[in-house]
């Protein structure tokens, strides 16, 4: 890809991975990276969800769009074989949304994050980088246990003593102790593309608007009074007294 208008320098420009999945919390981490100075590395990967050519296609058009050095598609069919996951199996069905449920959801994929932080850390090992960015924020961590901060401390952790001496990689959550709401806000601050990110867990186009992935956007949309670009096959409002706060 090209450099743009202005040529990095190469001796000094600060380098990171992020973890670019097409999803909104994902791009936001992007334009989060890119707006700290990070001359960007992006790595993709497919393993099997319902949505991953949609996702695909938002992660390629984001990548262009941030003008990105490098980028990296994984094809791992090993969470798929796993299972366990309303996401990989077609066996089991995705839940329609519940914003209020306290367990944690069948769309969890086992240990995904610790898979695809460590692909990350070895793509950033190779390219210099010192930093991997990820997504993740508080309304994940409430139900997934691997978006949780002690979990990213922890692998931080495991990076230092797992890594060339020398190899410095930060774990960068930026979002980890916000919102759906406030990422949607930072997004609008930053000029995320949103109309080139998808959410829902099951559909390529529309989106559903009714599982939780849909909900928790729309929602987060609805919150800061900005229509989600993006096309529903249902608008359910989210906002319980129908404003924004």
């Amino acid at each position: 890809m090209t450099t743009g208008t202005t040529p990095h320098d190469e001796s000094s420009a600060r380098r990171a991975v992020v973890l670019l999945s097409g999803g909104m919390d994902s791009a936001t981490a992007a334009y989060e990276a890119r707006e700290r100075g990070y001359e960007l590395y992006a790595l993709h990967t497919s393993y099997g969800q319902r949505t991953e050519d949609r996702e695909l296609e938002c992660a390629r058009r984001l990548a262009d769009d941030l003008d990105v050095r490098a980028f990296c598609r994984v094809e791992t069919a090993h969470l798929t074989q796993v299972g366990a996951s309303s996401l990989t199996d077609d066996e089991l069905a995705v839940a329609d949304a519940d914003l209020e449920r306290e367990e944690i959801p069948d769309t969890y994929v086992p240990f995904r994050n610790a898979n695809l932080l460590a692909m990350a850390v070895s793509y950033a090992e190779a390219n210099d980088c010192e930093a991997v960015f990820i997504g993740a924020h508080s309304e994940d961590f409430s139900g997934y246990p691997d978006c949780r901060p002690a979990f990213f401390e922890a692998f931080e952790r495991v990076v230092e003593v797992g890594t060339r001496p020398e190899t410095k990689i930060s774990i960068e959550a930026p979002f980890v102790e916000a919102s759906k709401t406030d990422i949607a806000r930072r997004g609008i601050e930053l000029e995320v593309p949103f109309e080139h990110t998808w959410s829902c867990y099951r559909a390529e186009v529309p989106a559903c608007g009714t599982c939780d992935s849909c909900a928790f956007r729309l929602q987060a949309f609805q919150r800061v009074g900005v229509r989600d670009p993006i096309e529903y096959a249902e608008r359910p409002e989210y906002v319980e007294d129908g404003t924004s706060d």
